[in-house]
């Protein structure tokens, strides 16, 4: 017996069926009637690209990795890349012992079992510090919230250099995009992906930092669902799901930095990362900071009172090095 293919298909009488009466959707639209065959997307690992230095084309690294191997990239794939070897190709490496801590980092470290280099680095990078409880957690000045600022050890070299995040991501993606087209002709949408952790969730998960050459949200506000109903408030991120799927296949400790994703039907168009960023406005745990008060060596960068369920209150502070110790 053959293996159904990978979809979702509905009847009008709601029961799933066979291939004549089936009837599918993509992105809210009906599409043919599932053939034999049906659809799938895959994740396809490029192997072989080695170390990266400073100066390197992150584009031909990927594109002579996947000659040797006897791949190569087609019309529709899109390119999914782990941001290190994209931080490292742009001089984003920083020797750990280059690195001198503020007396904020070092105090941070010690009460949390850190290292007080990566943590300064974290600060440095930060737009303003969310949290400083048993992990650091900032807004970097790209507009990601994530632990110690994404700078990371971990791949980089053996513990005696960090990573920093890409400047600017979808800068990088751009470029990448660009350099793609010229050398095989193919408009390849391209996704720098990290590891974030997520609030009230464990673990870690790949999201989408840059984005070049599609859409990086589905908006199916206004549109109707399977059932007639109106959509008001669906944004499907799919630049994050997809930079998910990809890090099934890249892993942790694989050596795999990069993946194709083949089969999904994307939207053209100037996507960002920054889409994918809540605006302070809209954003449901931001609060308007207060005028920052001194304590000691921390500058208490907001203070704010956070309500929860019952009406129950307390008091959240940010704080950053002050002025004296970040040029130390």
């Amino acid at each position: 017996m053959s293996k159904r293919p990978p979809v979702t298909v509905a009847v009008s009488n709601g029961e799933t069926r066979g291939p004549r009466r089936a009837r599918c959707w993509r992105h809210g639209e009906e599409i043919a009637p599932l053939d034999a065959t049906g659809w799938e997307i895959r994740a396809i690992p490029v192997c072989g690209i080695g170390e990266v230095s400073a100066g390197d084309s992150v584009a031909d690294l990927v594109l002579d990795a996947l000659a040797r191997s006897g791949f190569s990239l087609q019309q529709g794939d899109i390119l999914v890349i782990k941001h290190k070897i994209v931080s490292k190709a742009e001089g984003r490496r920083v020797r750990l012992d280059s690195v001198k801590p503020s007396a904020a980092a070092k105090q941070f470290a010690a009460r949390n079992n850190a290292d007080a280099r990566v943590i300064e680095l974290a600060l440095r990078e930060a737009s303003r510090v969310v949290r400083k409880k048993h992990v650091l957690i900032t807004e970097t000045q790209q507009g990601f919230v994530c632990a110690n600022g994404g700078v990371d050890v971990s791949n980089v070299d053996g513990g005696e250099s960090a990573v920093l995040l890409p400047v600017d991501a979808d800068r990088s993606a751009a470029q990448i995009h660009r350099r793609l087209k010229r050398r095989i002709g193919l408009p390849v949408p391209v996704i720098i992906a990290d590891s974030f952790g997520r609030p009230w969730r464990e673990g870690l998960c790949e999201a989408a930092i840059g984005v070049a050459g599609m859409k990086a949200i589905h908006d199916y506000r206004g549109k109707l669902d399977a059932y007639g109903y109106k959509m008001h408030a669906t944004q499907e991120a799919v630049a994050d799901e997809l930079a998910a799927l990809a890090g099934l296949v890249c892993g942790k400790a694989a050596r795999v930095p990069a993946c194709i994703i083949r089969g999904y039907l994307y939207r053209r168009g100037n996507g960002r990362a920054r889409d994918l960023v809540r605006p302070a406005e809209r954003d449901l745990f931001r609060y308007k900071p207060q005028p920052a008060p001194i304590l000691g060596d921390l500058v208490v960068l907001s203070t704010r009172a956070a309500c929860g369920p019952g009406g129950i209150c307390f008091l959240l502070s940010t704080a950053h090095p002050s002025r004296a110790d970040a040029r130390s």
